[in-house]
């Protein structure tokens, strides 16, 4: 350990007296300095107790630190190829990149994917492809014969991400950018805020901690009628949804990191500001099904008879299937569900949750539709489907499933000018968009990226058009499972149709 202090302050002191050398007066001051410095540090990492690695090898060692801290941005930018990288590889998120800024898209010399593999997906074209311009679908609407007002929505809408897990320059640059695409934007459980109102159509979001929709109660989140109603009758306002769960942590609740609760978060939500905030894990509105559905019908009720929806990342089936069970008895249900997957998005959530709780999206899409389909509400519950969506094919594929729209997070926070630093949970987004830190926030500038978020979604619901007018289908609603393809060995081939019906 002495050693390695000796040789640190040895190498230093001949870097000194080389600089000394040619620069003499700059060289002493600046050269000294450093030495100074170098040596206390290592002096300090030589006696602290702490780590381990310092005291043996002090100084030398926190490189390992600084390593580590960068190695995710190391992985992306050396080592990963176009197609390895996760959550989202290289290549689509410099789809995504490439729609948003209206770039070039198209690629050079062929595909990088290995179609023979196991796993690997496509669909048929037809001989006789349609004229793309044609293709209709493109809009949906929701509503059951239990709303009043109807809602014509997007195919592709941004899906549910709350003030406080997005600053407010983000959630400024999607509103608006819903608002020039003609799209929706879901607010997400944190209730909604000034950054919300820029005009876009809203999803408003209740989740369990009730925030724009309760209040507190002796420490405990509730449902507060007038709260919720003064939101909901909002004009901007178009549909509410209602979160049981999200696939990135199912059954579990919200979590919001005490970085990120700001003094204007912590009024927006009526909580502490600067504490960690967890959404409880399920509803206090309601206890079984039949209250349940009261409460949808409450909602809907309070929202002048606005769209009312669910979301929930399929957990246990037999629940799931008693309740669709219970809509249909009761015949009384909500005009929308949202199935999230396990492999959702999020800013923040236990590792355990986020990697091995909640059924993956298609076969949670598959088995809601087949319930919606068994006890006759198809008709009436339209399916949006939400889970790692970014291009066409992502689509065709969900709505081939079962889905009627289509819900995207991160692939619009992709617009945004997300870098996928995976910092979302630390409050140091490089690019200003999962953070409160005014500095970092400024680094998105709302006027540049409120065109991005139009402009990918307007390009991808044009790339979808395009890809089921080659499959020769008039229509998007018109897409079924058996045009889908998986290949699941050497020379074995299944649709879709085959593998989930």
């Amino acid at each position: 350990m002495r050693n390695t202090i000796l040789s640190v302050f040895i190498g230093v002191n001949i870097l000194f007296g080389i600089l000394v050398y040619f620069i003499p007066q700059t060289g002493t001051i600046i050269l000294f300095s450093i030495s100074i410095i170098l040596l206390l540090i290592a002096i300090y990492d030589s006696l602290q107790t702490q780590h381990s690695l310092l005291r043996a090898f002090p100084l030398v060692a926190r490189l390992r630190w600084l390593f580590e801290e960068e190695r995710d941005k190391i992985q992306q930018y050396f080592i990963e190829d176009n197609l390895n990288g996760t959550p989202i590889n290289r290549e689509k998120r410099s789809l995504v990149y490439q729609r948003s800024k209206a770039q070039i898209e198209t690629v050079p010399f062929g595909t990088q994917h290995n179609v023979y593999a196991k796993g690997y997906e496509f669909v048929k074209h037809s001989l006789f492809p349609k004229d793309h311009h044609n293709i209709a679908g493109e809009r949906v609407l929701f509503g059951s014969d239990k709303c009043l007002k109807k809602y014509n929505a997007s195919l592709i809408n941004i899906s549910a991400m709350s003030f406080g897990s997005l600053s407010k320059n983000a959630i400024m640059a999607l509103n608006q950018g819903a608002k020039m695409g003609n799209f929706a934007h879901n607010t997400g459980e944190g209730g909604i805020s000034p950054y919300h109102l820029q005009g876009g159509d809203i999803i408003f979001q209740v989740g369990t901690g009730y925030f724009g929709a309760g209040k507190s109660v002796n420490g405990k989140r509730v449902f507060d009628d007038e709260v919720f109603k003064e939101n909901a009758i909002r004009p901007e306002v178009k549909m509410i949804e209602i979160k049981f769960s999200q696939g990135a942590k199912p059954g579990h609740g919200g979590i919001l990191p005490a970085k990120k609760n700001t003094e204007e978060i912590s009024k927006i939500r009526s909580v502490e500001p600067f504490t960690r905030v967890d959404s409880p894990p399920s509803h206090s509105a309601f206890t079984d099904f039949d209250s349940m559905i009261s409460f949808i019908q409450k909602v809907r009720d309070l929202s002048e008879g606005k769209p009312v929806g669910i979301k929930f990342c399929v957990g246990n089936n037999e629940e799931i299937e008693e309740m669709i069970k219970a809509f249909a008895e009761a015949n009384n249900y909500p005009d929308f569900i949202t199935v999230d997957g396990g492999e959702g998005g999020t800013g923040s959530a236990p590792i355990e949750f986020t990697n091995y709780i909640g059924t993956p999206l298609l076969e949670g899409l598959v088995f809601v539709n087949k319930l919606l389909v068994k006890y006759k509400l198809k008709n009436q519950i339209k399916i949006i489907a939400s889970g790692k969506a970014i291009d066409a094919f992502d689509i065709v594929k969900y709505i081939a499933l079962g889905a009627d729209a289509i819900a995207m997070a991160r692939s619009f926070m992709l617009s945004l000018g997300c870098i996928q630093a995976r910092e979302c949970n630390l409050d140091t987004c490089p690019v200003g968009v999962a953070t409160q830190d005014d500095d970092l926030v400024k680094a998105l500038v709302v006027e540049k990226k409120n065109v991005r978020v139009k402009n990918y979604h307007n390009k991808t619901i044009a790339a979808v058009k395009e890809v089921v007018a080659a499959m020769g289908v008039e229509s998007i609603p018109d897409l079924k499972p058996n045009q889908v393809f998986r290949r699941q060995k050497d020379q074995e081939i299944n649709s879709l149709e085959e593998l989930y019906y």
